[in-house]
Formats: C-alpha cells, sequence, structure tokens
C-alpha cells in the first residue's frame, strides 16, 4: 500500500473581514480549493476582528473543502477570535493550532486507522474494510 502526500496550502486570512476582503480572499483561494480533497491551512495571526462577516468566511470554506473531501484547519488565532469561535459553536468544526506548522504537519500525519493497515496482512485489509462499512 503506498501513500500519497497531499500538498498543504497555507493562506493567510485578511486583517478585516469585510465585503470586499472577503471577495478578495475568496478569489484568492480558488486555485488551492478547486482540487481533490484540498488542505487548507488559514493563518489567523493577522486577524484583527473575529465578527460575524469572518466567522462565515470561514464556515463558507470550510463548506467547499468538505465538498472536495477536503479541510480547513486554523493556525494562530488571536484570544479574542477563539473566543468568537467559542461563543458561536463554531470551534467544534475547526482544528486550532498554535503555529502554521503544527498545523501542516496534522494534514501530513498517517491517521490511527491507515497506519495499523499498512502493517496488516493483506487478507485482512479487506476484512477490515467490509467491518468498517
Amino acid at each position: 500500500m503506498s501513500l500519497r502526500t497531499r500538498a498543504v496550502v497555507v493562506k493567510q486570512v485578511p486583517e478585516t473581514v469585510d465585503l470586499d476582503h472577503g471577495r478578495l480572499f475568496l478569489r484568492e483561494l480558488e486555485s488551492s480549493m478547486n482540487v481533490e480533497r484540498p488542505c487548507i491551512v488559514f493563518d489567523c495571526s493577522r486577524l484583527l476582528l473575529m465578527d460575524m462577516p469572518a466567522v462565515q468566511l470561514l464556515l463558507h470554506c470550510l463548506e467547499d473543502a468538505m465538498k472536495r473531501n477536503g479541510d480547513i484547519k486554523l493556525a494562530a488565532v488571536p484570544a479574542e477570535s477563539k473566543a468568537m469561535l467559542e461563543s458561536t459553536g463554531v470551534i467544534r468544526l475547526f482544528e486550532i493550532f498554535d503555529t502554521n506548522v503544527d498545523a501542516v504537519n496534522s494534514f501530513l500525519r498517517i491517521p490511527l486507522h491507515a497506519a495499523s493497515q499498512v502493517h496488516a496482512p493483506p487478507g485482512n485489509l479487506h476484512q477490515t474494510a467490509e467491518n468498517a462499512a
């Protein structure tokens, strides 16, 4: 069994997310999103205010990534912004990391179930897949 490495893209979230900044951000994100299983880290270190437009932008991007079997992870989220994500319940939808490096590395780790199958005898792989279904 060979494991493919996925490309991970890091995108800087703008300081403010108003209508114009949001549209520009989405336009810049489009090429990274239009792939199979996009793996994207949003660097939130410069984000000044996590208001509802910013939350909605994050949710829109996450939805687009999930439609393509991908994921978006957040990095360097300021405490005030993290509090807004907690108060809206959106924090449950994202993995949040202290640094971009930690977030990128989280995409590169082999999932536990895949790691156990790498060393399993070939006959057990089929059986494991059937049991999981």
